[in-house]
């Protein structure tokens, strides 16, 4: 096995995958990192400071030679943040909000060392077709909104209520290909 080129702090399987598609060698590093948003930020301040303190605490884990990966997705509507559900009724709120209208998806990216951070943040518009109370208790069944931001994941059951997007399929998973290659390209040709 080839030497590691970038850690992972994330433990996100759509991630693990996402960056495996990349084709880079790399290796989880467990952090931990209180989700919690700030009176007056914004939504895009929120997602890119989590993704910095995500890789941060990766570097911090590690040597802090090799880049460390952080990323996270929040998805908004109206500016209202919508993160992982609580439980049925929170997701039923959610999925409500999102049905029948357009939402933005917001994935920050970031790549950091002990001498070097850069972020990247990738806006999505995502349009959901208007969903039946039936649908959204189907879905919820399913077992698939528990763990995604927004209470849906757009690369699995949730994909048939997508009407059609705006922007970056793979940042709505998790994890935006181009901009995520382009950013560990330019940290591993230093």
């Amino acid at each position: 096995m080839s030497a590691v080129q970038l850690y992972l702090a994330s433990g996100s399987p759509r991630r693990k995958e996402l960056l495996t598609q990349l084709g880079y060698t790399f290796e989880r590093v467990v952090v931990d990192v209180e989700e919690c948003h700030q009176s007056g930020e914004s939504p895009a301040d929120y997602v890119q400071r989590l993704s910095q303190d995500k890789a941060i605490a990766g570097v911090q884990e590690t040597d802090g030679h090799i880049p460390v990966l952080g990323s996270d997705t929040i998805v908004v509507v109206d500016d209202n943040i919508l993160e992982k559900p609580k439980d049925f009724a929170d997701a039923q709120r959610m999925l409500r909000l999102l049905s029948g209208r357009k939402h933005q998806v917001m994935t920050a990216v970031t790549l950091a060392t002990s001498t070097r951070s850069e972020t990247k943040l990738v806006v999505t518009d995502v349009w959901f077709k208007t969903l039946s109370e039936q649908e959204i208790e189907s879905y919820w069944q399913s077992g698939e909104p528990q763990d995604k931001a927004g209470s849906y994941g757009i690369q699995g059951l949730g994909g048939k209520f997508i009407e059609r997007i705006d922007g970056s399929y793979y940042a709505v998973v998790g994890l935006p290909l181009m901009e995520t290659d382009i950013m560990v390209q330019d940290f591993l040709s230093l």
